[in-house]
């Protein structure tokens, strides 16, 4: 077996493999005797038959099998002595392809980019401000606030009054689209609060100003992605009838409140109230800190990139930034969505900090424990209720899943590897400090 290099400019690399038809013919034989004492064929007694006969009946498959033995094992072999890294799988081909034919030698062709030589970081010489904000007495109350006027109630109002966005209206309706009426349009005594949003746009607003006792035909057409089919694009009637308009009552910021939510008294709810406040703004400062560090670590290497991560990378941003600019589109029957020079350049230093923290992390010895893989698909199970058992079972047989799952853990784990190198000093700030903090991450 010979590899024969063919290219070695910048990271790129390529190698011509070839195997003679004696190695080829050895493989084969070596995997007949071992499979010999198994066989079994008319005529013969187990492991008993002739290697001649074995080679005439099996001989053609594990030719095959062999041709790709050799294949890895010389690609695995060159990759162990050489000490390359392949950026991304590497390119095979067999040269002759169809043509090939038993008895001849088999030539690949292999091509890869590799991985480059990445300088380490001192984490001393990285200054990071650690941010922390206190949950003050203000936070906490506009907090309660909020949870009083999700914990609302609706009253009666007075006979004649007109409703008015906010209001619950109690309504019957019947829709029908072409006179038809249809599947899941009718229902009765519907409290439906105006201005939610949770009717079919255009529906809620022509019942502003209804009054009990109204009846009111709601004319609206359903959108065209709408998830029925049989309706979607539809114009529809709805013939409503009104039967109460009801005011909405916030709860009482109370020990009943506190006791809703699961504390003890109001005191409590407080407590529970601050904590959380506090721990959302801890995760905040940590992402505004985190950026912090990755700028500096960008500004304190530099390294080749291979080309390949690159471009995947502008794709995949490229990609993703069309999506969140056209909302309406669900699918990826759209067409190729070209990269520009904006999507390249932020490619680029993803892909040198992603290498330069896999390298810090690998030569750290940092590694995602199977409890922390567990915690996080727990987590995103629990998006799909009722069918967590088929997550789990979908991320056990899914490799990519399971990848997406754990770099942002590795990630995390080396990040707080480098700060507790890095020099950090504590400040504290206000609550809209830190949120003019995290919307300057959005502009950047």
């Amino acid at each position: 077996m010979q590899v024969t290099e063919t290219l070695n400019e910048g990271l790129k690399r390529g190698y011509t493999i070839t195997v003679t038809a004696a190695e080829l013919d050895a493989k084969v034989q070596e995997k007949l005797i071992e499979a010999q004492p198994e066989v079994e064929m008319k005529g013969f007694r187990k492991g008993k038959v002739p290697m001649a006969m074995l080679k005439k009946q099996f001989g053609p498959r594990l030719l095959g099998d062999a041709m790709q033995d050799a294949i890895d094992g010389a690609m695995k072999n060159h990759l162990e002595t050489s000490g390359h890294r392949p950026a991304m799988q590497p390119e095979v081909k067999m040269v002759g392809g169809e043509t090939w034919a038993e008895g001849q030698d088999v030539v690949v062709e292999m091509s890869y980019e590799a991985l480059p030589e990445i300088p380490e970081i001192d984490a001393s010489a990285v200054t990071l401000e650690r941010l922390t904000v206190k949950a003050d007495e203000a936070s906490v109350d506009e907090a309660l606030t909020n949870l009083a006027a999700s914990a609302q109630s609706f009253e009666d109002r007075k006979k004649g009054t007109k409703a008015k966005d906010g209001d619950q209206v109690v309504i019957d309706f019947k829709g029908s689209v072409d006179g038809e009426l249809f599947e899941g349009g009718t229902a009765e005594d519907y409290p439906l609060v105006l201005g939610s949003g949770s009717f079919i746009p255009g529906f809620e607003e022509q019942l502003v100003g209804a009054k009990a006792g109204d009846e009111v035909t709601v004319k609206v057409s359903f959108p065209a992605e709408y998830g029925a089919k049989h309706l979607a694009g539809k114009e529809a009637e709805f013939a409503c009838t009104v039967k109460a308009v009801k005011a909405p009552k916030p709860a009482e910021v109370d020990d009943e409140l506190a006791k809703k939510y699961g504390a003890e008294d109001l005191a409590g709810l407080k407590t529970q109230i601050a904590e959380r406040l506090e721990a959302e703004f801890k995760g905040a400062a940590r992402a505004v800190m985190k950026r912090a560090l990755l700028d500096q670590l960008d500004g304190m290497v530099s390294f080749d990139l291979p080309s390949s991560l690159v471009e995947a990378e502008a794709a995949q941003i490229a990609h993703q930034l069309w999506h969140e600019e056209h909302p309406e589109e669900q699918g990826h029957n759209h067409g190729h969505v070209e990269a520009t020079d904006e999507h390249k350049k932020l490619a680029e230093r993803r892909v040198r900090l992603g290498l330069l923290l896999a390298e810090i992390g690998r030569k750290a010895e940092i590694t995602v424990t199977d409890a922390e893989m567990t915690q996080a698909v727990l987590a995103q199970a629990r998006q799909y209720p009722g069918q967590e058992r088929q997550y789990f079972e979908f991320v056990q047989k899914n490799q990519q899943i399971q990848q997406q799952l754990r770099a942002p853990i590795f990630e995390d784990k080396v990040v707080d590897h480098i700060v507790a190198g890095a020099t950090v000093t504590e400040k504290e700030i206000s609550k809209d400090e830190l949120q003019k903090a995290i919307e300057a991450l959005d502009e950047l």
